[in-house]
């Protein structure tokens, strides 16, 4: 598969927003219907969306469900590929996505606190299926909607949950997430050299510049949200730079 370009759609409070290093209050409303945003980039070329329950991330309840459920039940007739996190907190809450039709659930906090459930998801729906979502911040993996540090690299930790069945790794750069200010690619490299599953970049994109370099150092694919959001480039530059469609 060619290098995913994949716009992100982060809801809190029923809006679409963006945030700035993952800071709670640092929100940007981009637009007030999470839905429209994600048919949007569907209808200008995306192939995978990003969707995250803020709410959920933060306050450990996913809020937006309706509203993901929604773009689920829009979006998969179009093929599109979903990938869902914020506030998985159980295996049951991972089922219910994936059997409401996400492609993907991401889990960051609740993998930290119980690496099984990667194991048994991974059993149950297979590989595929199971992100493991890796947030560094000051070269730590963080959890709890960032809020806390683990103390443990992402090297170490995406090597475990490869061994316990995850099928993709999203590692993202909170010291570059919502900056605007590019990528630094030396932890994601350190990260694609570690392991043998595909790792998904997020943090810090600002050009198609950046998702060149994330595409030859290996990623699978990018999330992009700020900078879609605030129109440094469009869908479709980054497409046609990278030739992804």
């Amino acid at each position: 598969m060619s290098f995913q370009i994949i716009p992100a759609v982060d809801m809190k409070g029923g809006k679409c927003v963006q945030l700035v290093q993952g800071v709670l209050g640092s929100e940007m409303v981009s637009l007030e219907d999470p839905a429209a945003a994600a048919l949007n980039w569907v209808a200008r070329g995306a192939q995978t969306l990003h969707l995250i329950d803020l709410d959920g991330a933060f306050e450990g309840k996913r809020r937006n469900g309706a509203i993901i459920e929604d773009i689920i039940r829009r979006a998969k007739p179009l093929g599109i590929e979903i990938q869902i996190g914020g506030g998985i907190r159980s295996f049951e809450d991972a089922a219910a996505l994936l059997s409401a039709g996400a492609d993907r659930v991401i889990l960051s906090t609740v993998a930290m606190q119980n690496p099984q459930i990667i194991k048994e998801l991974s059993e149950s729906f297979g590989k595929q299926a199971v992100v493991v979502g890796l947030d560094a911040k000051n070269g730590q993996v963080a959890i709890e909607g960032w809020t806390k540090l683990s103390g443990k690299s992402p090297t170490d930790v995406g090597r475990q949950f490869e061994e316990f069945g995850a099928g993709f790794l999203l590692f993202t750069n909170i010291d570059t997430e919502g900056l605007l200010q590019g990528i630094d690619i030396r932890p994601t490299i350190d990260l694609i050299q570690s392991v043998d599953i595909p790792v998904i970049a997020s943090g810090g994109v600002t050009s198609p510049a950046d998702l060149l370099n994330l595409r030859d150092a290996g990623a699978y694919g990018a999330v992009v949200g700020s900078a879609l959001y605030t129109h440094k480039f469009t869908l479709e530059e980054a497409i046609a730079v990278l030739g992804t469609k």
